[in-house]
């Protein structure tokens, strides 16, 4: 098998379009990473995908392990997805009212994942947070939220939280334009620390509404949870009579069937979906018990609306590659890959004697450069991210196109298979001469 080849290592045409982006948009870009600031160079501008393959605007071709930050797991336009969107855009763009293509993604969304009686639709993760979490405050009459230092729950302000001094604090302004109130009642926990957690708690007492958590975590890279650090966060706010907010945007599909919670058995009381939700197309949800789902708007008084929340569209798209994945063997090629280049990354850092600790869950996983697993975000700040940048380039000069950052996750798809994997190998075998 021959690997693919970079065409242009220069990326021309893309340095000239991000030269014209930078006059248009804030940083040339839509969203911040996309801007290659962290690993420098220049951000591929992309004019199509193919499966398991990105081409961009210099013709260069690139296994895809960014998969649009996950909605992808059956690869670029997949036939069956594109079909399905075609024929509901033909039948009108949206109506902000009603389709039964929301019922029917409903319906499967539910059957994958047995803690949702009842869901919204929305058209974004942050949305689904701050809806979720919004109704956790309402059904609990409480105002402090708990989340963890390195887990990311989209660009609302009250989440847009870090950790302060200590190891049970409150949130320090993550942004400018985040005043120091508006995230007074979002506390900030080190991810993977039950004693931090039990701190808050007793220093808030009966204060806490909610605890969010990415289950697994993905937006300081892979890290997993611990033995029994979901389990105690069940506990505790069962204890306490807080809801557990499962953040499952990025994790649901991807680390196993029916997202975190199936994979560890844990039941939390609301959970937010995105990302392979939507099948490529924005959409996004939240949902838990129906006691909880019954208090929003208009069944009960807690506010929530969206325009193009539930667009035809996305619903089809959703529905499509949910249908899809269903077939068997397919979820499973996904992980498999995953397992796979995982190992590889592994025996290819061994054999160069660089350190290196691959962290996997399904069909997510992320290279930190250190000799050491890493449990929360202060060892992932830890790592070695100059060594990073070095690989991401080389790995992105060899054909494979990596995630811009040392604190994200890769993700795998069912369109991968041996040939990606070949150019994979090769790439490794020059990124750790």
């Amino acid at each position: 098998m021959t690997r693919t080849m970079v065409a242009s290592p220069e990326a021309a045409r893309s340095a000239s379009l991000f030269a014209e982006a930078q006059r248009l948009m804030p940083g040339g870009v839509s969203s911040p990473v996309r801007a290659f600031k962290s690993v420098g160079g220049t951000p591929r501008f992309i004019v199509r995908g193919e499966g398991s393959r990105i081409v961009d605007a210099d013709d260069n071709r690139y296994v895809d392990l960014v998969l649009s930050w996950g909605p992808l797991i059956l690869g670029h336009a997949h036939p069956g997805v594109v079909a399905s969107v075609a024929a509901a855009a033909a039948l009108g763009t949206t109506f902000g009212a009603p389709t039964e293509l929301e019922l029917r993604l409903a319906e499967r969304v539910i059957d994958a994942f047995p803690s949702i009686e009842m869901l919204r639709f929305v058209s974004s993760g942050t949305e689904a947070v701050m809806s979720a979490v919004r109704l956790a405050r309402a059904a609990t009459g409480r105002r402090a939220v708990l989340k963890f230092d390195g887990c990311y729950h989209g660009h609302a302000d009250a989440l847009l939280a870090a950790a302060g001094s200590g190891i049970a604090t409150l949130g320090l302004p993550d942004s400018p334009g985040v005043p120091s109130s508006t995230v007074a009642d979002t506390l900030v926990a080190p991810y993977n620390d039950l004693s931090a957690v039990e701190a808050l708690f007793a220093a808030r007492q009966d204060g806490i509404a909610a605890v969010l958590v990415e289950p697994v975590a993905g937006n300081m890279g892979v890290v997993l949870p611990k033995p029994g650090f979901l389990e105690g966060l069940r506990a505790i706010t069962t204890r306490t009579g807080a809801i557990l907010i499962f953040d499952e945007v990025m994790t649901g599909w991807r680390v196993h069937r029916r997202g975190a919670q199936g994979l560890f058995g844990i039941t939390p009381d609301l959970t937010c979906l995105g990302k392979v939700l939507g099948g490529g197309l924005p959409a996004a949800a939240y949902g838990g018990r129906r006691n909880l789902m019954e208090q929003i708007a208009p069944s009960g008084p807690v506010y929530q609306a969206g325009t193009l929340s539930g667009n035809p569209l996305a619903m089809a798209a959703g529905i499509a590659t949910l249908d899809i994945l269903s077939n068997h063997g397919l979820w499973e090629r996904a992980d498999h890959w995953a397992s796979r280049a995982a190992d590889a990354m592994a025996r290819a850092a061994a054999a160069a004697g660089t350190p290196l600790t691959v962290q996997r869950a399904g069909t997510m996983l992320t290279p930190f450069f250190t000799d050491s697993p890493v449990h929360d975000y202060a060892a992932a700040k830890a790592t070695d991210r100059s060594a990073f940048n070095r690989f991401f380039h080389s790995m992105l000069d060899a054909g494979v196109y990596l995630p811009p950052s040392a604190f994200e996750a890769a993700f795998t798809s069912a369109a991968h298979g041996d040939p990606e994997f070949a150019v994979l190998e090769e790439a490794l075998s020059h990124a750790f001469k």
